[in-house]
């Protein structure tokens, strides 16, 4: 009896020795970073439409561009980040906002960051101020309907940069996305009009 008893006192011991003679665990291997994914312009432009309105319950849209950053892949129809301008007619100012997916050069900050508010006349300007509702084709089933048009020129310039910009001027009666061959309008020697409302090719520009 004497024996048994000694047996089961030395167990807890033993159990602790062989908890520490162990090897330790090695850390589990860290899982891939995976890159920032580029959005549509609808859907960076569904983050910032609630500031606007925080800024000015009045905020009415007036363009809304893409900006490619080099560290996000853009894809068709997607960038990196967008910016969006805003103006409160009643008390004529406008304020930009943008919206992106890192923290990049150009005081480009990941999620929605405010500019500064300036000076607006409605009415100046070649753009017009446009109704969120119209926005019911996005930029990527823009770049769609764009690329249907431009097969010759996709084939020549099959890594060409690709830019949006939507907005409602005097050339059409509605809201309407320029899918852009180019980092920008003025740097451009082609893109294409799409109706943003119905998705209708409008126009194309050399």
């Amino acid at each position: 009896m004497l024996k048994l008893t000694a047996s089961w006192l030395g167990f807890p011991l033993l159990l602790a020795l062989a908890a520490c003679s162990e090897a330790p665990k090695t850390e589990k291997a860290k899982a891939p970073e995976i890159p920032p994914e580029p959005v549509t312009g609808r859907q960076a432009f569904q983050k910032m439409y609630p500031p606007a309105r925080g800024w000015a319950l009045d905020a009415v849209p007036l363009q809304l561009k893409s900006i490619n950053l080099s560290q996000v892949k853009p894809e068709k129809g997607k960038t990196g980040a967008w910016q969006a301008i805003f103006v409160s007619p009643s008390r004529g100012k406008s304020k930009n906002f943008t919206y992106s997916v890192i923290e990049a050069e150009g005081n480009l900050h990941q999620g929605v960051f405010a500019g500064l508010e300036e000076d607006f006349a409605v009415g100046r300007g070649p753009a017009a101020l446009f109704d969120i509702a119209a926005i019911k084709v996005d930029s990527d089933q823009a770049y769609d309907v764009a690329a249907k048009q431009s097969a010759d020129y996709i084939k020549k310039n099959p890594d060409k940069i690709m830019s949006y910009v939507l907005e409602r001027t005097n050339r059409f009666p509605d809201l309407a996305w320029r899918v852009i061959w180019g980092e920008s309008v003025g740097s451009s020697d082609y893109s294409i009009y799409v109706d943003a409302s119905t998705g209708k090719f409008l126009e194309k520009m050399h």
